[in-house]
């Protein structure tokens, strides 16, 4: 898999793709309360100058109203002469807009006496620099203008503060986000794999396999427990077939048996040349009989997950070698050749029986379907081995592979040799047993099957 791809399955998985909601939504959730934190600061900080605007404005308009100009005058210096007063800003101006009394230098242009709130940048008398500033104007009745505001640097500056501050915390909500979005999918992805492994345990024929409960009472354990009451019932109707199989096979095995005896009988004691065809085209069919039982009992077996408990070591290597010494004078004399790829040993645990008829089944459909040269290899893989058996062949169509695998599936070149179908059926119920696969491929030319097994 390309590092493209392997990037494309991971953001199509539904953990990661969790991952990210948590994440995007923790990261949005930060935002907003910070946002909301600055905001909210932000408006107490231009409130609380703009309700002092507003005190001080009224204050003056009442020293206006009990004394006039002149004790409005006196009133604006005494305060702008006070301690405390720095960032007060007066002004009171004629209807020109001269100043009359007050620390800025003249009326702002753009300011209307009685107009809603203006934030502007001005000079103070004896200032170096504008100032930003929060004023509240009125309108006097004998045609003059009061402005009275504050100087809002100092709480802009400490906004900004409060604004790095934010920055930085939303900066430290990166990381923590990540790591809680990780939080997260892996708890979901830990509950799932509960359940996940049981369903591999099951589906490599492990009945007796269940999802663990936690006690959370939560939907994964509600599907946890509705899936052990499923594979319950299961288990259940896989025993009752189970017995059911092997009372027909045997009940049908002791018939045919004694249909055997008596026909091997009747062969010795008739000396008609006919009769002794027929008795002994009988007494074949009745081999092929028994042959399938065996096999398909063995098949449901495999399936059913019977014979584990039979695993033992056993090098892969020399078992493949062996059967190239058994079949070597078959080939022979149909005018192959056969050989096994030199490996080292390579032991794993198998059922020894089952997998050596598994791989002689393989190499003797090789034998009856091939052609030219048959290869046996077998090599360690990541999680067991893997078993080859190649041949120069006319091959399996694609289309048909499916097929050949099925039980009793015989394709049109299969007709006219002996067998009833039941061979790479009996190989591929093995290699599930093993916890592997079977796998038909093109040999360019001929057939090439891998059949996996896990240690």
């Amino acid at each position: 898999m390309t590092p493209a791809r392997g990037l494309s399955a991971i953001a199509r998985s539904a953990s990661f793709r969790f991952a990210a909601l948590v994440f995007i939504l923790q990261l949005l959730s930060a935002g907003a309360i910070l946002m909301t934190v600055r905001q909210l600061i932000l408006d107490e900080l231009i409130g609380d100058s703009r309700a002092l605007s507003v005190a001080l404005r009224d204050d003056l308009l009442s020293t206006y109203g009990e004394g006039g100009g002149p004790a409005l005058v006196a009133a604006i210096r005494a305060r702008l002469d006070s301690v405390g007063n720095a960032d007060t800003v007066l002004l009171l101006a004629r209807a020109d807009g001269r100043p009359i009394a007050g620390n800025l230098g003249a009326w702002p242009p753009n300011v209307t006496p009685g107009a809603p709130w203006r934030t502007i940048d001005l000079f103070r008398v004896g200032g170096a620099q504008p100032e930003r500033m929060e004023l509240v104007s009125a309108a006097l009745p004998d045609g003059g203008r009061l402005l009275a505001g504050h100087v809002v640097e100092s709480s802009l500056k400490l906004n900004r503060v409060v604004e790095a501050a934010l920055l930085s915390a939303l900066l430290l909500a990166l990381p923590l986000a990540l790591i809680g979005a990780w939080a997260a999918a892996r708890l979901i992805d830990g509950r799932l794999r509960n359940i996940a492994a049981t369903a591999r345990a099951v589906g490599a024929g492990d009945l007796s396999h269940r999802v663990v409960p936690d006690g959370s009472g939560d939907a994964f354990e509600a599907v946890g427990l509705s899936i052990n009451v499923m594979l319950e019932r299961i288990e259940t109707l896989v025993s009752e077939l189970r017995i059911v199989t092997d009372g027909l096979a045997h009940d049908l095995r002791s018939p045919l048996t004694r249909l055997k005896a008596t026909l091997e009988r009747a062969l010795g004691e008739t000396s008609d040349s006919g009769e002794q065809a027929a008795l002994a085209t009988a007494l074949a069919e009745a081999d092929t009989l028994l042959a399938m039982l065996s096999t398909a009992l063995q098949i449901s077996r495999a399936e059913a997950g019977i014979g584990r408990d039979r695993f033992a070591g056993t090098d892969l290597t020399r078992m493949l070698g062996d059967l190239v010494e058994v079949y070597g004078p078959l080939v022979e004399e149909r005018g192959f050749t056969i050989s096994q790829d030199p490996a080292p040993p390579l032991r794993i645990p198998v059922h020894r029986e089952l997998l050596g008829q598994a791989i002689a089944n393989l190499v003797d459909n090789a034998v009856k379907y091939g052609a030219g040269h048959i290869r046996l290899a077998a090599a360690p893989t990541a999680d067991g081995a893997e078993i080859v058996i190649a041949d120069d062949g006319p091959g399996i169509p694609v289309e048909r592979r499916a097929e050949a695998v099925r039980r009793f599936g015989r394709l049109d070149a299969a007709r006219h040799v002996g067998g009833a179908g039941l061979g790479l059926a009996l190989v591929a119920a093995v290699a599930r047993l093993h916890g592997g696969t079977l796998t038909l491929q093109d040999n360019a030319p001929g057939l090439r099957i891998r059949m996996s097994v896990t240690g």
